[in-house]
């Protein structure tokens, strides 16, 4: 297998669980960041759920590409797949997408999309968003960290989402 570049939109960005041989922030067209997929698992239960990245039709998203040696190419995917689709449920697609680096080259990334037919899909409101997330715990952790970590990690980069910038500003305005 040739070098792989994964571009990562959320927890993969400070949290890969991959070896990779650099990362540079980078820009797919096409798909935004969002909270777009209930958690179970990860940031929730199934009592309480919490809510996940996604990416989602139409926009930009500024991230981050990983370039992984050939070596470590087939047993990344095979990770990725893993972690993206717990239990064997495609929840997110994979797809090799362009994605232009922030040196200016052009390549081809895969990265994971969310699955809008999925009954895990969700398009909640800010308000709503910032509540589950406020609510939010699961086996990876609190939805509230999750959220905070990928803006933190954004904010290091260089990078702003306002969508994301906006859910935290109502969780940190919530009671609790």
């Amino acid at each position: 297998m040739s070098e792989l570049h994964v571009f990562a939109y959320g927890s993969l960005i400070w949290r890969p669980g991959f070896p990779f041989v650099s990362r540079e922030p980078a820009l797919l067209r096409g798909f935004h960041r969002r909270f777009c997929l209930w958690s179970r698992l990860y940031r929730g239960t199934p009592e309480r759920p919490g809510l996940v990245l996604g990416l989602d039709r139409g926009g930009s998203c500024h991230g981050v590409v990983f370039r992984v040696a050939p070596e470590h190419a087939a047993e990344t995917l095979a990770y990725l797949d893993a972690r993206e689709n717990p239990n064997g449920e495609t929840v997110y697609h994979r797809r090799l997408l362009p994605v232009r680096l922030a040196s200016g080259a052009m390549i081809r990334a895969v990265t994971y999309v969310a699955d809008r037919a999925h009954p895990a899909y969700a398009r909640p409101c800010p308000d709503t968003a910032a509540r589950v997330i406020g609510a939010g715990v699961g086996q990876a952790g609190s939805n509230r960290d999750y959220l905070l970590n990928t803006l933190q990690q954004l904010r290091e980069l260089g990078l702003r989402d306002s969508g994301l910038e906006g859910i935290a500003q109502r969780l940190a305005a919530s009671p609790g």
